[in-house]
């Protein structure tokens, strides 16, 4: 999606250790209609696989996750970090580590939200080495949900996680992949 690289081009600030700051737009304060147009980009890729809700973690996947369901018409269902007075103990857990944090988290769904009826997209800001989309995954699976793919606002290209999922059969769409990420320079794959 070029606008969105041109969005990380003007507004993303790379800081130590592969961290890009993209919270002008994204993870603090949020351009709702760049967000509209990034749904609409996930609805573009997705919209013909019969999804029927939308999977992702909190708190800053929820955005973009919200914006494509708004527009494919399903409910988001988002798993919660760490314990929570207000879930049940039926629910499908899966340990997550955290790229920009460096924490292991436990992100977990209530067993009411996710069954085997579900056709499932995940929906996340970023992707750096994949972990929380395998704990997305792997929570899918125990639901015995069918999981149609993963829509990614940033993919960390070069970290390796996306062509991880995609060699274990995972339909992945990034709308940005950064290759190279320095100080000074963001450098982007190209995208058909």
């Amino acid at each position: 999606m070029k606008a969105l690289e041109e969005k990380i081009a003007k507004e993303g600030q790379v800081f130590p250790g592969n961290v890009l700051k993209v919270s002008s737009f994204l993870n603090q304060q949020l351009d709702t209609a760049f967000l509209k147009e990034m749904g609409a980009e996930i609805v573009r890729l997705y919209g013909d696989s019969g999804v029927n809700k939308i999977l992702t973690v909190e708190a800053s996947g929820i955005a973009i996750a919200l914006s494509a369901a708004f527009l494919m018409n399903v409910p988001v269902v988002f798993a919660k970090k760490g314990n929570s007075k207000n879930m049940t103990d039926e629910k499908y857990s899966a340990e997550v580590k955290s790229f920009t944090k460096g924490t292991v988290n436990t992100i977990s769904v209530d067993r009411e939200f996710l069954s085997s009826k579900d056709k499932i997209l995940i929906v996340d800001d970023f992707l750096a080495d994949g972990n929380a989309l395998k704990g997305l995954l792997a929570i899918a699976k125990a639901a015995n949900a069918e999981v149609v793919g993963a829509a990614i606002a940033i993919e960390k290209g070069f970290q390796g996680g996306g062509d991880e999922l995609r060699k274990m059969g995972v339909r992945v769409e990034s709308l940005a992949i950064l290759d190279e990420m320095t100080d000074s320079t963001i450098k982007f794959r190209p995208q058909n």
